[in-house]
């Protein structure tokens, strides 16, 4: 038997976008186990809803990952409003849909972008985020920020997108969208890009369903699961199927990630077409929340639950997030066993990790 180390890899690496930490129990240069270590930077943001309004809770709710921001304060206000028995005006829920698919695409843009760089492919990580920009312009204008939107509130939305505009959008997103194959079907095609993730980090679909992972991570795996076909928000109303991809590794889940981003164009301009006219927010909320209530969204990285408990006060009792990212650290730790050293930056970006998510 060889002689086992333990190496720690993190939270600092040249690699990793995120802080986050492993124990790597080594044999050579084999990964035979690998320890995750969370709950560094904990942040309190949960114990915030005992002290602040609910309608102020959003905002702490934007903040809990800067990426993906929207979802964050979409999913809280989904929840409040249910317990508060609240219903929003239908264009708001359209406008929410609209901006939730943004982010989605500045998302996995990112990502890939830092997933080139992961393995030295700095042209391809540039070219990626110059892309991005565009849709990061794209969302200051609508939203009023570039990663923080402040556009969600409970009771609907603060910002209005006129039609005319929307239907201009759907014309930029054509050229951003054609930018886009030009540019990220190399992830696709590269020899280089091939060899660094085909076969690498494999987790099969019986193994993602039995730890618990979720988005690209469980859809690479083949699971055709998105928390969309559950219908919230407009997702009932257009015209899409779950992205799947059944090689079960790093690539697969590459290529999932790359076909999200041409479905969320396809979806934008569904809802460009189809949003209703009228209001966009309840001029004044008299509902307090009170109940139970727990909503699922899919974020970029994966299914989110936002559970809420209110007692008819201003301030909710209970206000607890499950992120995506702690659901796929399992799943992580399932597959990096067995790789290589050289091999392990490149399994933990395919999960997208958000340590921020991760530490609220």
């Amino acid at each position: 038997m060889a002689e086992r180390t333990v190496i720690p890899f993190g939270p600092q690496h040249p690699v990793l976008p995120e802080p986050i930490h492993l124990d790597l129990v080594m044999e050579d240069e084999l990964v035979v186990e690998a320890l995750p270590s969370v709950g560094f930077v904990h942040r309190g943001l949960e114990k915030l809803a005992e002290k602040h309004e609910f309608e102020e809770m959003v905002f702490v709710a934007e903040r809990i990952c800067g990426i993906c921001s929207f979802i964050h304060g979409q999913g809280y206000c989904q929840a409040v409003e249910k317990i508060a028995g609240i219903e929003i005006p239908e264009r708001a829920v359209w406008l929410r849909t609209y901006w939730g698919e943004l982010s989605r695409i500045h998302s996995h843009l990112l990502w890939l972008g830092l997933f080139a760089d992961a393995f030295g492919f700095e042209s391809l990580f540039q070219h990626t985020w110059r892309i991005r920009e565009m849709v990061v312009d794209i969302i200051e204008e609508t939203a009023g920020g570039r990663v923080i939107f402040g556009s969600c509130k409970v009771g609907g939305v603060r910002r209005d997108i006129p039609n005319d505009r929307l239907r201009e959008l759907s014309r930029e997103f054509d050229k951003i969208e054609a930018e886009c194959r030009t540019v990220i079907e190399t992830f696709r095609d590269d020899s280089t890009v091939r060899r660094r993730t085909e076969g690498l980090g494999i987790l099969k679909p019986e193994d993602a369903r039995a730890l618990g992972a979720v988005g690209p991570t469980l859809r690479g795996s083949g699971i055709r699961e998105d928390a969309r076909t559950l219908g919230y928000a407009a997702f009932s109303e257009l015209e899409w199927s779950p992205v799947t991809y059944d090689g079960c590794d790093c690539y697969s889940r590459c290529l999932v990630r790359m076909d999200e981003v041409y479905q969320s164009f396809s979806l934008l301009r569904q809802i460009a077409e189809k949003i209703p006219d009228g209001d966009i927010d309840l001029k004044r909320i008299r509902e307090k929340p009170n109940g139970t209530f727990m909503a699922r969204l899919e974020q970029p990285r994966g299914e989110v639950c936002y559970f809420v408990e209110g007692n008819g006060a201003k301030k909710l009792s209970r206000f607890r997030v499950r992120t995506p990212t702690f659901a796929n650290v399992a799943p992580l730790v399932h597959m990096l066993k067995g790789c290589d050293l050289a091999d392990v930056p490149v399994i933990i970006l395919t999960i997208d990790p958000c340590i921020s998510c991760n530490e609220r």
